[in-house]
C-alpha cells in the first residue's frame, strides 16, 4: 500500500511539473477537461495496450472565488484517478437557483454538490421519489469510503437510506474576533458573561478606544445573516436551542424558547443604545467585515477561523491594530453552550438521470475513494508542495500568494470528500499568527459544549414544501423586535401566523419523525 500511495505521489509530482507550463486559467464557466494537453507525457502512462480509458465524470460544484479556477490541479486529479473531469463552476451566490432549474430540465451532472444542509432539506422529496441513487450498501466496497463516520452519514439520511458523500467539517467554528489592542487601552479583558459582554460593546463605543478623540467608533459589525452571523451564536450564550428543542417532552422550533426571546431583547438593547451598525439587517459580510478592518467596529461575532484573513488585511490599513479571539461567552441563567452543525458542509448526490446504471455508479464512486487518498485529499486542500505550500515541522505553511492560491488551490476544495477525522495522513497547518493557531484550539475546544440539532436527521414534509417561506416570517419579525419596529405582542403575532401558515403542521411532523426513529 505505501508503494502504491508514493508511486501515486510521485506520478502527481511529475504531472504538476510538465502542466504547471503548459496550462493556462480557464476563463469560462465549465471546465472541459477531456484533450486540452494530448501532448503530455506522464510518468503514469502505460503501454496502449493495458491503458484502460479514462472514466468521463461530469460534476456541478460551489465556486467560491471570483474567477474559475486554473487547471492544473484538475489535470493532476485526471492523471492519478485515471478520469476525464467535466466540471461545472456555479458561483456559491446562484448556485441553489442553478441546481433547482438543471433539477428542473433533468440535466444535472453525474455528481452534483448539494452546498449545505438545508438545500439538502429541500431535496428529500425528490430523493425519495427515486431521483437518486442510494450509495448506503455500497460504501464498505471501497476503502476510503466506508471510513466515512456513520453518525453524519446518519445526519445526512433520508428515510435510514444514504444517498450522500460529504465534505467533513469542523462541529462549531462559532466564537467571535475583536481588537485587542482597544481592550487593553480601555482595560477590559475579554468577556465571558454577556454582561461583560454588552459592556465591552458600550466601552468600544462611549470611550474612544481607537485614541483619536472623535465619536467615531461603536461596539460590533453584524450582518444580514441570521445563521452565521451573530444572532445565532449569541442566542447559544443564553442556552437557546439549536434549531430545535425539547420541550415538555416535544420537540418545539427555537423560537418558541423564552431564550430566544431573552437573545432578542439584548440585540435591541445594543441596536438602541448605538453599539452596533445600525444597518445590520442589510449589510453583507463583505461591508461588515469592513467596518471592523477600517477601524469603525471592534467586535465581529461568526467564525473564529476568519481571523487569519482579517488579521492580513486589518494590518495593511492599521500596522499597529491587534486582534485576539475568544469563545465561552455564558448568559444569566446558562452554562457556556455553542451550537453545532451536523458535521458536514456540502455534500454529492449523483442523479438518475445522469447516472443511468450501477456499473456507472461505481465507476464515480471509485474516483471518490481515490480523491479520499491523503495524496489526493492533501492536493486538493493545499495544492502542490513547494508551490502553493513549504513544509515545517510536519505542518503546512501555505504560500502567502493568496492571488496565487484562490486562483489555482482554493477552488478545488468544494470537491471535498471527508477531512482530517475520516482520512489518516490529513496535512495539518503550521499557523504563524498566534491568534490563527490559537483559534483553531478553540474550534476544538468548542467540540466539549456543543448544543445539537435534535431535529437534523428528522423529517417533515410541510418543512421541505413550505420551510423555507415560513422562516422568513420569524426572521422578519425577528428584525423588527430588534429594531424596535414591533413589541412582544408583535413578535407573538408572528409567531401564530407562522403556526397558522402550516408551522403546527412542522411541529407535529417533526414529533411523528422522532417518535417513529425512536
Amino acid at each position: 500500500m505505501a508503494k502504491k500511495k508514493a508511486g501515486t505521489l510521485l506520478a502527481v509530482l511529475t504531472a504538476f511539473a510538465v502542466l504547471t507550463a503548459c496550462t493556462g486559467n480557464s476563463g469560462g464557466s465549465t471546465n472541459n477537461a477531456a484533450g486540452s494537453n494530448t501532448n503530455t507525457q506522464t510518468a503514469t502512462e502505460t503501454p496502449a495496450e493495458t491503458k484502460k480509458e479514462p472514466v468521463k465524470i461530469s460534476i456541478m460544484a460551489n465556486l467560491h472565488t471570483p474567477e474559475v479556477p486554473d487547471q492544473a490541479i484538475e489535470k493532476l486529479i485526471e492523471e492519478a484517478t485515471n478520469t476525464e473531469l467535466e466540471i461545472q463552476w456555479v458561483p456559491d451566490g446562484s448556485y441553489d437557483e442553478k441546481m433547482n432549474a438543471s433539477f428542473a430540465t433533468g440535466t444535472l451532472p453525474q455528481a452534483t454538490y448539494i452546498k449545505n444542509q438545508t438545500s439538502l432539506v429541500m431535496m428529500r422529496d425528490a430523493i425519495r421519489n427515486d431521483q437518486f441513487w442510494e450509495i448506503g450498501p455500497l460504501l464498505d466496497q471501497y476503502p476510503n469510503l466506508k471510513n466515512l463516520q456513520k453518525e453524519v452519514l446518519a445526519n445526512t439520511s433520508v428515510d435510514g437510506k444514504i444517498y450522500a458523500l460529504y465534505a467533513e467539517r469542523p462541529l462549531s467554528r462559532q466564537g467571535f474576533i475583536y481588537r485587542k489592542d482597544w481592550a487593553d487601552k480601555l482595560g477590559l479583558s475579554a468577556p465571558t458573561t454577556t454582561e461583560e459582554f454588552f459592556t465591552m460593546l458600550e466601552k468600544f463605543t462611549t470611550d474612544d478606544p481607537d485614541g483619536n478623540g472623535k465619536n467615531d467608533t461603536f461596539g460590533m459589525t453584524d450582518r444580514s445573516d441570521f445563521v452565521y452571523g451573530a444572532f445565532k451564536t449569541v442566542a447559544s450564550w443564553f442556552g437557546t436551542p439549536n434549531n430545535w428543542g425539547m420541550q415538555d417532552g416535544k420537540l418545539m422550533p427555537e423560537f418558541m424558547f423564552p431564550q430566544y426571546m431573552e437573545t432578542l431583547e439584548f440585540f435591541k438593547r445594543i441596536h438602541s443604545a448605538g453599539y452596533m451598525n445600525q444597518d445590520f439587517p442589510v449589510t453583507s459580510k463583505t461591508d461588515q467585515q469592513s467596518l471592523l478592518l477600517t477601524g469603525k467596529a471592534g467586535v465581529y461575532v461568526g467564525s473564529m477561523g476568519d481571523v487569519a484573513g482579517l488579521d492580513t488585511k486589518i494590518l495593511e490599513v492599521n500596522p499597529d491594530a491587534v486582534l485576539d479571539v475568544h469563545h465561552k461567552v455564558s448568559g444569566p441563567n446558562s452554562e457556556y453552550g455553542i451550537w453545532a452543525i451536523p458535521g458536514f458542509g456540502s455534500v454529492v448526490l449523483f442523479p438518475k438521470s445522469s447516472v443511468k446504471s450501477e456499473e456507472e455508479l461505481k465507476n464515480i464512486l471509485s474516483f471518490y475513494d481515490q480523491l479520499m487518498s491523503p495524496e489526493l485529499t492533501n492536493m486538493i486542500y493545499w495544492g502542490v508542495e513547494g508551490k502553493h505550500y513549504t513544509m515545517e515541522e510536519g505542518k503546512v505553511i501555505p504560500s502567502t500568494d493568496t492571488a496565487m492560491t484562490d486562483r489555482e488551490v482554493k477552488p478545488y476544495m468544494s470537491l471535498q470528500i471527508g477531512g482530517p477525522v475520516t482520512i489518516d495522513g490529513f496535512l495539518e497547518a503550521k499557523h504563524i499568527l498566534p491568534s490563527k493557531a490559537k483559534a483553531e484550539e478553540l474550534i476544538v475546544d468548542n467540540n466539549n459544549y456543543l448544543i445539537h440539532d435534535p431535529a437534523a436527521a428528522l423529517d417533515s414534509l410541510t418543512y421541505n414544501q413550505d420551510g423555507a417561506r415560513l422562516q422568513e416570517i420569524i426572521k422578519d419579525a425577528s428584525y423588527k423586535f430588534m429594531l424596535g419596529d414591533i413589541d412582544a405582542a408583535g413578535y407573538q403575532a408572528a409567531v401564530d401566523q407562522w403556526l397558522e401558515q402550516g408551522g403546527q403542521k412542522i411541529i407535529d411532523e417533526y414529533n411523528a419523525s422522532h417518535t417513529a426513529a425512536q
